[in-house]
């Protein structure tokens, strides 16, 4: 979620609906449609969304709210810019996103807000017969997960967690390679988030992640919330980016499941020599205890056997990388070094090969399809495609290709790693939030032509 975020807090205030994020008016069958949406919490990951959904003609933005005036503030410009009808601005306090849900104008909402609000927000949309896109994550304890099983079952409203690096181009690519077996039977994958958001935690918002020290109330955007989890909390605190597409070439909720997890958590030195290197021995931040550790390393067990690994890090200088690795009987590929090989196929054998020309042509179809549509959408072009999904499956009235079980499962990772570490590293289980249907649902995901 975070990869261009610089760019984008650069280039905000005067953002534009470029004509290169227009959808085909051809991509669905139900193109005609539209989608009244509502988007609670507008700032700088909620006006990436709203940026999009501006743009495309089967959706019209009825109200959108926050807490900030300046957040709006930055929003009315790309609304002019659109030459759409201005939607109504609720302005109102932590509070104010339940006067967007009374709107009975509205059909579906996309959350993107601070974490801790994540939950109760998707209860009260569901409840209020709202179809609902959420950022990650979906619930921050086991507990809160098993309430957004419970409520989608009951009221029959859906639950996409809006996790983008799920159509990553070269992911995509991967999935479809998978899909034909060229890896053989897969036996073990790696993913994670390995970003150093430094900047993103500390920043007083003088100028564009500034590098300062400052965070919660003296903080900008992000620096504003999310680092007081940093302070704590110990565990993989943002696991779905590298979980997310792991689980859908695994079948995870569709045939198999996660069953146990373990996880450990290296000492926690980044986030205080950075507050020391910025702000000195003597800014009153150089005096908080983090609880996180520097690097988190969680397996995971599946009911198929294969072995997954996550590793958090976040707070230590490196390039970003989600560092990914798909390895079956025939071969493996990795994101880090870019790099493929499968035995038989390669050109040398036990030599890496440049993975490119295997992922061209293996390109997924939807890429290939909707490529042009996605050209400028923020995160090399998966931000649309996991807009598109949402907005097509509230159309269409079918569950989204990342349904309710997915989002608590890919969350579920953070409370449960969290025990495991506070137990040394203690095997925890991995709750059936499905209450059993994994062994009959059926992989779907990115094999319907339009999401």
């Amino acid at each position: 979620m975070d990869a261009s975020r610089r760019t984008f807090l650069k280039t905000t205030a005067a953002a534009t609906v470029g004509a290169s994020f227009m959808p085909s008016l051809g991509f669905s069958s139900v193109a005609e449609e539209k989608v009244r949406l509502g988007i609670i919490g507008v700032g700088l990951r909620g006006q990436n969304h709203l940026e999009l959904a501006l743009a495309r003609p089967d959706v019209e933005v009825v109200a959108i709210c926050d807490v900030q005036q300046r957040m709006i503030d930055l929003c009315l410009p790309m609304i002019a810019k659109s030459g759409k009808r201005k939607p109504q601005i609720i302005l109102d306090g932590p509070q104010g996103y339940k006067k967007l849900l009374e709107n009975k104008d509205i059909d579906a909402v996309v959350i993107a807000t601070p974490w801790e609000w994540h939950t109760v927000m998707c209860l009260d949309a569901m409840n209020a017969k709202k179809q609902v896109g959420c950022e990650v994550i979906t619930g921050m304890t086991v507990e809160e997960c098993w309430q957004l099983v419970d409520t989608s079952e009951k009221t029959g409203m859906h639950l996409m967690m809006l996790e983008n690096v799920c159509y990553r181009r070269d992911v995509m690519a991967v999935m479809n390679m998978v899909r034909q077996n060229i890896f053989g039977e897969l036996i073990h994958l790696q993913g994670g988030y390995q970003h150093d958001l430094r900047e993103v935690k500390f920043n007083d918002g003088k100028k564009p992640y500034g590098g300062g020290a400052e965070f919660g109330e003296k903080g900008f955007s992000e620096a504003q919330w999310r680092t007081q989890h940093s302070v704590d909390r110990n565990g993989d605190l943002y696991p779905t980016h590298g979980i997310g597409p792991i689980a859908m070439m695994t079948n995870i909720n569709r045939g198999n499941r996660f069953t146990q997890l373990v996880s450990y958590a290296t000492k926690a030195r980044g986030l205080h020599e950075h507050i020391v290197k910025v702000g000195g021995e003597n800014h009153p931040n150089a005096k908080v205890n983090f609880k996180l550790g520097d690097v988190v390393t969680t397996m995971i067990e599946t009911a198929n056997q294969e072995t997954i690994l996550l590793q958090h890090d976040t707070n230590l200088p490196r390039p970003y990388s989600i560092g990914f690795r798909v390895q079956g009987t025939n071969g493996i590929w990795m994101d880090v070094n870019k790099s493929i090989y499968i035995e038989g196929r390669s050109e040398k054998p036990h030599r890496w090969e440049d993975a490119q020309k295997w992922l061209e042509q293996h390109d997924h179809p939807l890429w290939k399809r909707y490529g042009n549509d996605a050209a400028g959408a923020g995160h090399g072009g998966m931000d649309w495609f996991v807009l598109n999904a949402f907005i097509e499956s509230v159309k269409r009235k079918m569950p989204p290709p990342q349904d309710v079980y997915d989002a608590v499962t890919w969350s579920a990772i953070t409370p449960l790693s969290e025990t495991s570490i506070k137990q040394k590293g203690a095997s925890v289980r991995f709750p059936d939030f499905t209450r059993g249907k994994w062994k009959e649902r059926k992989n779907s995901f990115a094999i319907d032509d339009s999401y």
